[in-house]
């Protein structure tokens, strides 16, 4: 059975099933929702709870095997907790995973909660995730995106009575928090509970909020990429900011915009030759919100220019690596933020 986390509260009103698994990168998600697990399973008698933490290749399966099949010593019924910070369990954890999937079903003694990190597609299908999403509960936990966090922090300073502005000054304001703690969805969180130590309940200014929220944002690399082909210039430039104060090396930064601009290439050159759009871009291994966004601008990216665009980048790793180029800046970081830029203007939406 699959859930979204947003149905999980609900669910567990109605009661608990034995097997629960969570699986995501969002930290703050994942700790709220093994939380409401855990607390409605203590208030159903799951007075005992066991941890094993699964961690390197001689992981001893037995005990959590045992744990799983036998009553507590000390209380009427268990709570037992798997976590798996690597998302591979191994061929005896495959197996392990499996036996306590099968013996889960009709269990009223024990709870047991799997704790993944996110899953690639593969993982999904394998089986002894199969398994245990056929036996018990799975609730996948999804990142929040950058564009979903404004309104995601809007619902937050609802649960606690406090709401801003109505019309445009209150969505720049949800864009400013959102700009200063992009990434960091627990500092988010810190963030909006102060603004409730700060303000009683209800409307925040504009004023309020910059005055309360830190520019507590971690920038990733990899979130470079989808500034930078959604052309959002403010972003781009802010986000190379974010990353060179945060010591990420420029070799990094160069490698995820050129690889994007040889994946567009690439596609490009494929379609021409006469290949379906959505076949090119698998092979290319492009797909969910950056599948999206080379479908919106390769049409408008001509092959000279995706071209200029290859040789550029092959300049800028001249200077990455501390060569002197002509027409570039001596600085890595200046020289990546006008690779960036250029890529980014041609990409925004005109």
């Amino acid at each position: 059975m699959q859930l979204a986390l947003a149905q999980l509260s609900a669910h567990l009103q109605k009661g608990l099933r034995s097997l629960y698994v969570l699986h995501g990168d969002e930290a703050l998600l994942m700790q709220e929702a093994t939380d409401a697990i855990r607390a409605q399973a203590r208030t159903l008698g799951y007075t005992e709870r066991t941890v094993y933490t699964v961690q390197g290749a001689h992981f001893d399966w037995s005990e959590v095997l045992a744990a799983g099949g036998s009553m507590s010593l000390f209380a009427d019924k268990q709570l037992v907790e798997i976590r798996i910070p690597s998302g591979k369990p191994g061929k005896e954890g495959s197996a392990a995973l499996q036996s306590l999937a099968e013996g889960a079903t009709g269990q009223e003694d024990t709870l047991t909660l799997v704790t993944l990190p996110r899953l690639d597609a593969a993982t999904r299908k394998s089986a002894w995730f199969a398994a245990l999403e056929q036996a018990g509960v799975s609730v996948q936990v999804e990142t929040i995106e950058r564009n979903a966090l404004p309104a995601w922090i809007a619902q937050r300073l609802q649960q606690q009575g406090q709401h801003v502005q109505s019309g445009e000054q209150g969505q720049q304001a949800l864009q400013f928090f959102a700009d200063r703690v992009e990434g960091n969805l627990l500092a988010a969180h810190q963030e909006i509970q102060k603004l409730a130590l700060l303000h009683p309940p209800g409307e925040l200014t504009q004023h309020d909020i910059e005055s309360a929220v830190l520019n507590v944002a971690r920038y990733d690399v990899f979130k470079l990429s989808e500034a930078v082909l959604g052309g959002n210039i403010l972003r781009v430039h802010r986000m190379l900011e974010g990353l060179q104060a945060e010591g990420e090396t420029p070799v990094l930064v160069h490698y995820t915009l050129a690889e994007d601009i040889r994946a567009l290439k690439r596609t490009k050159d494929a379609v021409a030759a006469g290949k379906p759009l959505p076949m090119a871009l698998r092979e290319q291994r492009v797909w969910g919100v950056r599948e999206r966004q080379f479908e919106r601008v390769l049409p408008r990216l001509s092959v000279a220019r995706l071209q200029g665009l290859l040789q550029a980048a092959h300049q800028v790793d001249g200077v990455v690596k501390g060569l002197k180029t002509p027409g570039w800046p001596a600085d890595a970081w200046q020289a990546l933020e006008r690779l960036a830029l250029r890529l980014a203007h041609l990409c925004a939406v005109r």
